[in-house]
C-alpha cells in the first residue's frame, strides 16, 4: 500500500456503498463510553481498597476485567465510524486526534509524576526530567495512561486498519479469526508462561497488538453498522444471556485459578484469555443498553442532557480520578482507609472518587486549560452541538 493510497479517502466503486455523507450521532455509543469508564473506575477503586480476604471485591474486580478490550473496540468503531462518514487525509486526521489525546497525555503525565515525587522524595530535579521523559514513552507516569499510549497507537495504525477491513469485505471473518489467535495467544503466553515473555512480558499492557480482536472487531462492527445496530436491537434478550453465561464461566474460571494456587487477586488478572469471552459479552451488554436509550432518548429531557453531559466529561473525569484516588487514600495518614472498614471502604471510597473527578473536570472546562486537563477544546460560551464523534479515548 503506497502512502498516497494510505491518505487518500475513498469515494468511489464498492466502498461508496459504504460512505456516509452525514452519519447520524450515535447515542447508543454514548452509553457504552459511560459504562465503560463507570468500570474503569470502579476497577481502580476496587483494587487499592479491597482487603487481603475480601474475596467478594475480588470476584466483582475479576469481572470488571472487560474494560481494557471494550474501550479499545469502541475506539476502533468510533475512528473507523467517524473516518467513513468525513473521509479525510490522514495529515489532518492525525493531528486533530493527537492533539485531543497527545496533550492531556503529556499534561496528566507530568502531573501524575509530580504527584508521585511529592509523596516519595528522592532523586534531583533531573532524575524528576528524566523520568517524567521515561514514562511519557511508555504510559508508565500513573497506572491508568497506558490507555492513552494504545489509543494514539490506535490513531497510528488507522490508515492499516482502514486497509484491512477493506480489503476483506466478504471475509471479515476470517480477519477477526486472524486477530482473535494473535491476542489470545498473546495472552495465553503473558498468563501461562511469564517466566519466558522477556520484555513483552513488562511492557504488553502497553502494546497494542495485544488487544488486536478488539481492534479488528470495532473496526469491522463499525463497517458493518447499518446491519450491526439492527441486530443488536433485535437481539437484546439474547445478549442478556449470553452476558449471564459468560459471566458464570468467568467466576467458575476465577476459582479454577484460585484452586491452582492463585491469590484472590492474582485469579483475576485482566491478561487471561477467557477476559476475551467476557468482554465481548459485555460489550454487546453495554451496546444493547445503549440501543434501548437511543429508541427511548427525547431530546432535551433532563435524561438526555445529562447522558450527553456524561458523555462529554467521561474523559476528563477518566484522567482524574486516580489523582482523587490518591488524595483520598494516601493523604492525610491513610485517614479514610483507617475510618471506614471494608468492604464499605471500597462503596464510600468510589462515590467520593465519582464527585472528586466530576468536580476537577467541570472546573477544569470552564477554564483555558480544558484542552490540556479534560481532551475537550475550551469554549466561553456554553453549546451542545453534537458532533458524528465521541469525545476521545
Amino acid at each position: 500500500m503506497t502512502d498516497e493510497a494510505a491518505h487518500r479517502p475513498v469515494t468511489s466503486g464498492t466502498d461508496a456503498r459504504h460512505h456516509h455523507k452525514r452519519a447520524r450521532h450515535l447515542y447508543e455509543i454514548d452509553i457504552v463510553r459511560i459504562l465503560t469508564f463507570v468500570c474503569v473506575i470502579g476497577v481502580h477503586t476496587t483494587s487499592h481498597t479491597a482487603g487481603p480476604n475480601d474475596i467478594g471485591l475480588y470476584m466483582l474486580l475479576d469481572l470488571l476485567h472487560f474494560t481494557r478490550e471494550v474501550f479499545f473496540a469502541l475506539t476502533a468503531f468510533v475512528l473507523v465510524y467517524t473516518y467513513d462518514a468525513r473521509p479525510v487525509p490522514m495529515r489532518k486526521f492525525w493531528p486533530k486526534r493527537f492533539l485531543l489525546v497527545g496533550v492531556p497525555y503529556v499534561v496528566w503525565s507530568a502531573i501524575y509524576v509530580v504527584a508521585g515525587y511529592l509523596h516519595h522524595p528522592t532523586g534531583t530535579l533531573w532524575d524528576l526530567v528524566l523520568k517524567f521523559v521515561f514514562s511519557t514513552l511508555t504510559g508508565s507516569a500513573w497506572y491508568h495512561l497506558y490507555f492513552l499510549l494504545v489509543t494514539m497507537q490506535v490513531y497510528l495504525l488507522v490508515p492499516v486498519i482502514l486497509w484491512l477491513v477493506r480489503r476483506t469485505r466478504g471475509k471479515h471473518w476470517l480477519l477477526m479469526l486472524v486477530a482473535l489467535v494473535i491476542q489470545a495467544g498473546l495472552m495465553s503466553w503473558y498468563h501461562y508462561a511469564p517466566a519466558t515473555t522477556g520484555w513483552y512480558g513488562d511492557w504488553a499492557k502497553q502494546i497494542v497488538f495485544t488487544y488486536s480482536f478488539f481492534v479488528i472487531a470495532g473496526a469491522v462492527a463499525a463497517d458493518h453498522a447499518k446491519a450491526f445496530l439492527p441486530w443488536i436491537r433485535s437481539h437484546r434478550v439474547l445478549i442478556g444471556w449470553l452476558v449471564l453465561g459468560s459471566g458464570a464461566i468467568m467466576i467458575a474460571f476465577y476459582w479454577l485459578e484460585v484452586a491452582m494456587g492463585h491469590s484472590y487477586y492474582g485469579a483475576g488478572t485482566p491478561m487471561q484469555p477467557i477476559v476475551i469471552v467476557w468482554s465481548v459479552a459485555v460489550g454487546l451488554g453495554f451496546l444493547a443498553i445503549g440501543t434501548w436509550w437511543a429508541d427511548r432518548r427525547r431530546k432535551e429531557s433532563f435524561m438526555a442532557r445529562t447522558v450527553d453531559l456524561a458523555s462529554d466529561r467521561s474523559f476528563g473525569i477518566f484522567l482524574a480520578h486516580p489523582m482523587v484516588i490518591w488524595v483520598l487514600l494516601w493523604v492525610g495518614d491513610d485517614w479514610l482507609e483507617h475510618t471506614v472498614p471494608t468492604p464499605w471502604l471500597t462503596l464510600v471510597t468510589y462515590v467520593l472518587v465519582i464527585i472528586g473527578a466530576v468536580l476537577i473536570t467541570e472546573i477544569a472546562r470552564r477554564t483555558p486549560l480544558s484542552l490540556a486537563l479534560t481532551g475537550r477544546r475550551y469554549s466561553p460560551r456554553a453549546h451542545h452541538r453534537k458532533q458524528i464523534e465521541v469525545p476521545p479515548g
